[in-house]
């Protein structure tokens, strides 16, 4: 009778290097912007980077809503922002178009992108840039409101932006964002 000469479970084993090597590149890309080219698909990559941000506003969905949506609302949120007290941004007013598809261009034209999604007072999904990064690329802001007994969550995340961006972009959104929204919503 003959033997096996690699049974599955001996190191040796074709079928257990693979696992140790997928479980190697696995737990060593953990948050590290991991990029993994699967195979058969050519060249395709996936970045594990992301933001998640959660925020209670003391307003109705439907303020904090129009505060994001409506350009005149969302320039008194850029006209109390870190980034207009620090820097010599345009004064071009912020333009935010309320239609599906539409183009919003805020902080002084800055931040450029369109309407993905919008379902009043509960959605905005947005395809998001900075007018620096490369040509193209866009990544894609989603708003989430939900009521609470005080006022509004706002469940937020920010995807497919440029790799080494996450701790610059999340700060920003905090800072010119988050705080002053909450000061206008006052």
């Amino acid at each position: 009778m003959k033997t096996n000469e690699n049974p599955g479970n001996t190191p040796a084993s074709p079928v257990r290097r693979q696992l140790f090597g997928a479980a190697a590149v696995l737990v060593g890309g953990l948050g590290l912007g991991v990029r993994l080219r699967a195979e058969g698909e050519g060249e395709v990559s996936h970045t594990a980077e992301a933001i998640h941000q959660e925020i209670v506003f003391k307003a109705s969905r439907k303020k904090v809503y129009g505060a994001l949506t409506v350009a005149e609302q969302f320039q008194k949120v850029i006209d109390s922002s870190a980034a207009m007290q620090a820097t010599a941004i345009s004064n071009k007013p912020a333009e935010i178009s309320r239609e599906l598809g539409g183009a919003f261009i805020i902080f002084g034209g800055h931040i450029v992108g369109r309407q993905l999604e919008l379902v009043l007072g509960q959605r905005i999904v947005q395809a998001w840039r900075v007018v620096d990064w490369d040509l193209g690329v866009f990544s894609i802001a989603h708003f989430e409101l939900v009521e609470q007994a005080q006022g509004t969550k706002l469940v937020f995340d920010h995807t497919g932006f440029p790799v080494g961006q996450a701790a610059h972009l999340a700060e920003g959104w905090r800072v010119n964002h988050w705080l002053p929204l909450a000061k206008v919503l006052a």
